[in-house]
């Protein structure tokens, strides 16, 4: 008999353009997962109402989110690869879960709190329900695991606690879902300035896109924060000299990055021809992604049928689960 695959659950906002922190810190790691786990991404488009609540772009967004994540290597025959609002039996959850959500606990939360500090003229229910959507969005799967970053491992807690509170109320329906562990493959990019990592929002000239030219990406890495080099042989690095030799780890051979690691110990290097280096590595990782991103996006018809492939596959996922919620509630009048 066949084993059935444990599922896997993520989500990702159409907001922005993909950058290299997010191949690195995510993508490449969904890739891994389609082969062994049965998996739902979706495309958070309810999300990212509750702060661009203008949806003028949204249908460019989500194209772009998809046709990004296919050509970083996500397959749609493999996992289901659909939208949020597709899916209406999360909403009906999301209303079922908003009953056991109470409004203290939600407006502790530290991502509402920044959203307020963020959106102060947009302090929506959306906005409190945040964690509640996030936990429909998992629990209509019952998945045993999401992929999250340190960020997000208080919306998990809170999706596990919405889980035991109607498993205790009602009958035993979810599954606890747990942060799938990589081990030590979650690689965080750090920005081109030296500070934190890479971001959609933050500045824009130190992060890295998917969607940038080679030209740009040339420049930005160019402008990399650097300083006159060691003074003396096997010097530690300075972070913003340790960034740059991580972002190489990530494109360039282990030979060229052994090249500058040796000459950085015997003090010879000069970051100019380092950045040179870099640059043109980055650009032939990009490249092919970026041309496979805008084939995708010109081909209306194939990104259709990839949302209705995925909904399809996520709606009978979503209507299994929910049958068993109306029972356990006694909400199965017929």
């Amino acid at each position: 008999m066949k084993k059935e695959k444990e599922i896997v659950m993520s989500g990702i906002r159409p907001t922005g353009f993909l950058h290299l922190g997010n191949y690195f810190g995510a993508i490449q790691n969904y890739v891994k997962m389609q082969e062994d786990y049965e998996c739902y991404f979706m495309v958070a488009d309810l999300h990212s109402l509750t702060t661009h609540p203008d949806t003028k772009e949204l249908k460019a967004n989500v194209h772009r989110v998809l046709a990004e994540n296919i050509a970083c290597g996500l397959d749609p025959e493999k996992v289901a690869l659909y939208c949020q609002s597709h899916l209406y039996q999360t909403a009906e959850l999301y209303l079922y879960l908003n009953m056991l959500a109470y409004k203290g606990e939600l407006e502790k939360t530290p991502t509402f709190k920044d959203k307020v500090r963020q959106h102060p003229d947009n302090i929506n229910a959306g906005l409190l329900t945040y964690p509640v959507l996030m936990a429909a969005d998992i629990l209509i799967h019952r998945a045993k695991y999401v992929p999250v970053g340190k960020d997000q491992e208080q919306h998990l807690e809170i999706t596990r606690t919405y889980a035991n509170r109607f498993n205790h109320r009602y009958e035993e329906v979810f599954p606890e879902p747990f942060a799938f562990n990589f081990n030590n493959e979650l690689v965080k990019v750090p920005s081109l300035d030296g500070s934190g990592k890479m971001s959609k929002s933050e500045n824009q000239m130190a992060t890295i896109f998917l969607a940038d030219e080679d030209d740009a990406i040339r420049k930005k890495i160019m402008k990399a924060k650097t300083d006159s080099g060691p003074t003396l042989n096997n010097s530690l690095k300075p972070d913003y000299i340790e960034n740059l030799f991580l972002l190489m780890k990530l494109v360039s051979s282990s030979e060229t990055v052994k090249l500058f690691e040796d000459k950085f110990d015997n003090c010879t290097i000069r970051y100019g021809d380092m950045k040179k280096q870099l640059a043109e590595d980055m650009v032939q990782f990009i490249s092919p992604i970026r041309k496979r991103v805008n084939d995708i996006l010109n081909d209306e018809a194939y990104l259709q049928k990839v949302m209705k492939q995925g909904a399809e596959k996520a709606i009978a996922s979503a209507e299994a689960t929910m049958q068993k919620v109306r029972n356990a509630m006694g909400l199965n009048y017929f």
